[in-house]
């Protein structure tokens, strides 16, 4: 790959001397080395050095460019004195970095689907912009690559250089670079640089969450989703338990809602993989495993006597109401079976004034507005028992019940009253000021 870059160039064959790139003006990112590549165009509109005189034989408004600078090479560490090393290996990590940034984070052509006029096509039957000049940039790549993910590479020296501004211009070429090799490259690098520099790690996962809701709610196009939900596959992945919020709101704001797009099936399969990371790792988004979970408690409820059923029969049932009224109808219904088992029932009547109290208004609330006519069905069984069980107890229940659903119901008239207020007192000022004006 180096004796591509450091051979000569040929000489341009018929075909290409029609190419626009053999004139100096080819597409972003061709490399150019032909007998014009050093001059630059003057428009009138622009101050700037005179242009040729008559007798230059150049032709008018085009001026030669001096020649540059030549580039002096750091010594090497061998023969740099012992104190100045440290220093000399920052001079060259920072001339690396601008180099890496000045090739990588250049202009590009205009992604295919910002093209004017383009009608929304397929995604998955666009032809991909090959990157004419990917020979070069893959070294660069690779160069980067190769430091990040070096055991001898310091994070607290790089992350001086592999700042915040350079992640966020990797996040931007996702969808800038159409060239999938790059965008593999890309992926490759993001994922180790979240990996080594944990100070940039939500730092990374905010900037995903931003492209995500662009994407969603305004543009429903970019090149990048699927690399950047692979990337979140492991990261999720790595998730500790329990389970922050920050994660959980990603779930229901981002991933969910990337269901939305047309373009879907481009990247489904990540995004059905992420899914399935977050249900593994909360038993609280996995109605499948709450199912198991429910028959453990039978089956440990089978085995324990009234005084230890006594000690966490609070929390056990506030978690049983909370399965009464799942959406899922397995969780509700296999919550119901606990009174299918005889064992289970004694204990509940054994200390019935603590237990129905828990669970009365899950039982309403599954006889008013459950959707599934099986579980309605088992939810009025269950409340049949409790009325047998204890009538006075039933009656007391359901007056606290009433009361409890009064007084929201007043609040809740009050909120709405006071909002009208405002509003009229808003509206009151408006028309004023119109008559003041």
């Amino acid at each position: 790959m180096f004796k591509k870059i450091i051979k000569g160039n040929k000489k341009p064959s018929k075909s290409d001397s029609h190419d626009p790139s053999s004139y100096g003006y080819g597409p972003p990112g061709t490399q150019n080395y032909g007998a014009v590549a050093n001059v630059v165009v003057n428009h009138a509109s622009l101050a700037g050095p005179a242009a040729s005189g008559p007798n230059s034989g150049g032709a008018p408004g085009i001026t030669a460019l001096p020649p540059s600078g030549t580039i002096e090479p750091h010594p090497f560490f061998r023969d740099a004195p012992v104190s100045e090393r440290q220093t000399l290996f920052l001079r060259k990590l920072q001339e690396m970095i601008k180099m890496v940034s000045v090739n990588i984070f250049r202009c590009l052509p205009p992604v295919s689907h910002e093209n004017t006029g383009q009608e929304n096509a397929d995604p998955e039957e666009e032809e991909f912009y090959l990157e004419p000049s990917w020979p070069h940039l893959q070294l660069v790549y690779e160069l980067l690559r190769r430091y990040i993910v070096s055991s001898d590479t310091v994070t607290k020296v790089a992350k001086r250089y592999i700042d915040h501004s350079f992640v966020l211009k990797l996040l931007d070429l996702f969808d800038s670079a159409e060239d999938p090799r790059e965008r593999e490259y890309l992926k490759n690098i993001l994922h180790r640089v979240y990996g080594k520099f944990m100070v940039h790690r939500p730092f990374i996962r905010k900037a995903i969450n931003n492209i995500f809701y662009r994407f969603i709610y305004e543009t429903e196009r970019h090149s990048g989703i699927a690399e950047l939900l692979e990337i979140l596959g492991s990261i999720i992945n790595g998730f500790a338990l329990p389970m922050k919020e920050e994660h959980k709101l990603f779930l229901v704001r981002a991933l969910i809602p990337l269901h939305k797009p047309k373009s879907i099936a481009v990247y489904h399969q990540q995004l059905s993989y992420c899914i399935t990371q977050f249900v593994e790792k909360d038993y609280k988004l996995a109605d499948t495993k709450e199912v198991l979970f429910l028959g453990e408690i039978e089956e440990v409820l089978e085995a324990t006597q009234a005084a230890e059923f006594q000690r966490c029969m609070v929390p056990l049932f506030r978690h049983i109401a909370r399965c009464l009224n799942s959406s899922h109808f397995q969780v509700a219904e296999r919550a119901l079976f606990l009174w299918n088992n005889e064992h289970i029932v004694g204990l509940i009547a054994q200390n019935r004034n603590v237990t129905l109290p828990i669970i009365f208004e899950a039982l309403e609330r599954n006889i008013q507005s459950h959707w599934n006519q099986a579980v309605h069905g088992l939810t009025v069984n269950v409340r049949k028992m409790f009325l047998e069980m204890d009538a006075d107890l039933f009656e007391e229940c359901q007056r606290q019940l009433a009361e409890r659903e009064a007084r929201s119901r007043e609040v809740e008239e009050q909120r709405e009253l006071t909002w009208k207020k405002l509003a009229d007192a808003a509206t009151q000022r408006g028309e004023d000021d119109m008559v003041t004006a």
